[in-house]
């Protein structure tokens, strides 16, 4: 008989250490830096990355637990410093069911400059809307920086963090891992074309069509009344 304890949120915890892994084999991030987390509506809980811990070290179990109001449900480990900065999306954002936040270079050197991302390319669209924000610089670990990084990513999925780094939300881990790439693919455009000369931005009309045809992109889940009487699709 396996007597093994099954983890709170196991399955959660398990992504979040595949995609800390993803983060520094493609480059999104370094070292320890930068957080993940995913949260369950129906419990309250919240998965997040333990602080100051190698990607390759953490465990399913290394994984804290917590509510939205700072209390350790379970885990050992401290939560990230940032767990102000997941729990207050979380609390405001509906929409919101994972948050990367990381330190990718070209998005991080946009952010040092405290410019907004614009529409560079119309894969910014992937953010929400026609540009990405820059919010306005606070200490790490704030309540100043989780309420300045929430007010600059209203109405968007993305939102860059002056002198800091980028916060990417979405409906799962996999969803925000994409988004994040497409995005620092986009910061990267931008970098390059302002060393060249001036980047022609798309113009807003553009975008919001953009934004509309993403919402319907990749495979949807067709309904039983989709398929023909042989069962085909």
């Amino acid at each position: 008989m396996d007597t093994t304890k099954k983890l709170l949120m196991e399955k959660e915890r398990k992504e979040i250490v595949k995609y800390g892994k993803k983060l520094i084999e493609v480059g999104l991030t370094t070292g320890t830096g930068g957080n993940l987390s995913i949260y369950d509506p129906t419990t309250g809980y919240m998965a997040i990355k333990p602080s100051g811990i190698d990607y390759f070290e953490i465990t399913p179990k290394d994984v804290v637990i917590t509510d939205l109001y700072g209390n350790i449900i379970d885990g050992d480990l401290k939560p990230s410093s940032e767990y102000e900065m997941h729990a207050i999306v979380y609390r405001n954002r509906d929409d919101a069911r994972a948050m990367i936040h990381t330190h990718a270079l070209y998005s991080t050197t946009i952010a040092c400059l405290r410019w907004d991302l614009p529409a560079v390319d119309y894969l910014v669209a992937h953010a929400g809307g026609k540009n990405i924000r820059c919010a306005e610089y606070a200490t790490y670990g704030t309540k100043e920086l989780a309420e300045n990084a929430l007010k600059a990513m209203e109405g968007r999925k993305a939102v860059l963090l002056a002198n800091h780094g980028i916060n990417v939300i979405g409906d799962t881990m996999e969803q925000t891992f994409a988004i994040l790439e497409q995005l620092e693919f986009c910061a990267k455009l931008f970098w390059q074309a302002k060393a060249i000369g001036d980047p022609v931005i798309l113009p807003d009309e553009e975008m919001e069509m953009m934004v509309s045809r993403f919402k319907g992109y990749g495979q949807q889940k067709k309904s039983p009344e989709s398929r023909d009487e042989n069962g085909g699709v």
